[in-house]
């Protein structure tokens, strides 16, 4: 197992400073949102950080290049066949880093959006066939703080601009606050794609009558869940739930709180997912088809305010997960790396940390059990971990003035 002392050897430093603004964050709730880190409560009710101490072995070291800045809380990215690269910012903008390229320039295109807290433009991703069809997937929030939801929609990329804006699935419940949206997309073998959901928000939210994190455990809501939809939006046939009475037939997998990492492993098709905990109790797990991973039910995770959210961290019928940490590293991104550029890392994960503020790189056995993890540190929240064209490791972080970040052999 690897192990890392790592020497940041800055190389170009870019910024990209034209910005489209379609919506704007709240900067008080920017801030101070945590999304689901080790926290203690604060006065005003928003998640604070507390410190995680880290300790590093045997020195590998690794070159970390930053291709871009002034990115606004930079979300998701994605290439395109063309070597271009999509970056989605929650304030609600679209950039476009051209191949061979320094500086990002904004597309247009991308409607009114609900971008306060943790909500505002999420994830991108680009369908498998884009070369045929030019379809680009987006998620984000929507409504108001009242009244929200995660959806999905897909657009036609041509040039600097989307057309044919469409919104091909939304949540099925509404909630309040500016929580727990989700939403990481990835892309089975046959096509379809799942998609990830928050459970709606920590207590106080309620909804129907008991705290809204209990939908996890409702299969006709899909508050807690990983949906699959064709490329249109509609549900496959062959969905696990689809002939349950009263199951929503858009539910693949529930008992979520918050999966901001997703992929599927292109050699295996094994799902994998991270998942944020509560105060500690994070989680990474392989996601199966109709399977149960227990929140709230089952938890490692404590309440902010202090006290037990369950007595139960196991229980049969309930997935367990192949690593809880705690403190939490609050994950977010995750790659499943298959590339020739670190040869002695393929089927290897790599997870984004929040608070953590570095990548985790879980070694896998042959069998797909877990048997080391290293922190590679990085300095900022790590927001997205994704595999480029070239075999290298890409990292955006999520701030202010968040980063595109290259990994390279030193």
């Amino acid at each position: 197992m690897l192990r890392y002392n790592l020497t940041a050897l800055v190389g170009a430093v870019i910024a990209g400073s034209v910005l489209l603004g379609c919506a704007t964050s709240d900067p008080g709730q920017t801030a101070t949102t945590a999304d689901a880190a080790p926290v203690t409560a604060a006065p005003d009710g928003t998640d604070s950080p507390e410190p995680e101490s880290q300790t590093m072995a045997q020195v590998e070291t690794l070159q970390q290049t930053i291709l871009a800045e002034s990115l606004e809380h930079p979300w998701g990215m994605a290439w395109l066949p063309d070597g271009n690269l999509i970056i989605t910012e929650r304030p609600g903008r679209v950039r476009l880093l051209r191949a061979g390229s320094v500086e990002p320039i904004s597309i247009s295109g991308v409607p009114s959006l609900f971008a306060t807290g943790q909500g505002g433009l999420l994830d991108v991703s680009v369908h498998p066939q884009f070369a045929d069809n030019q379809w680009v997937y987006f998620t984000y929030a929507h409504g108001s703080a009242g009244a929200n939801q995660t959806r999905v929609a897909r657009a036609r990329l041509d040039g600097n601009g989307l057309s044919e804006w469409t919104v091909i699935f939304e949540v099925n419940r509404e909630k309040q606050g500016s929580q727990h949206f989700g939403s990481r997309i990835t892309w089975l073998p046959d096509n379809t794609m799942l998609v990830s959901i928050g459970d709606g928000g920590n207590p106080p939210i309620r909804l129907e009558g008991e705290l809204i994190r209990h939908q996890a455990q409702k299969l006709d809501s899909h508050l807690g869940k990983v949906v699959r939809l064709n490329d249109d939006g509609s549900v496959p046939g062959d969905n696990p739930f689809v002939d349950t009475p009263g199951a929503d037939p858009a539910v693949w997998s529930y008992g979520h709180r918050n999966i901001q990492g997703l992929m599927v492993d292109p050699v295996t098709g094994q799902v994998w997912a991270t998942e944020h905990g509560s105060r500690g109790g994070d989680e990474l797990n392989r996601v199966n088809p109709g399977d149960n991973y227990g929140w709230p039910l089952v938890t490692h995770s404590r309440e902010y305010t202090g006290g037990e959210i369950s007595s139960e961290q196991s229980r049969p019928g309930m997935v367990d997960p192949l690593v809880v940490w705690t403190p939490a590293i609050a994950p977010s991104g995750l790659l499943v790396y298959q590339g020739d550029r670190f040869p002695q890392w393929q089927g290897d994960l790599f997870a984004g940390g929040l608070v953590s503020q570095d990548v985790r790189h879980i070694e896998l056995s042959d069998a797909g059990t877990v048997v080391n993890e290293t922190p590679i540190p990085i300095g900022q929240r790590v927001r997205d971990v994704r595999q480029g064209p070239d075999g290298l490791i890409y990292i955006l972080t999520d701030e202010p003035n968040g980063r595109l970040i290259r990994l390279e052999p030193g």
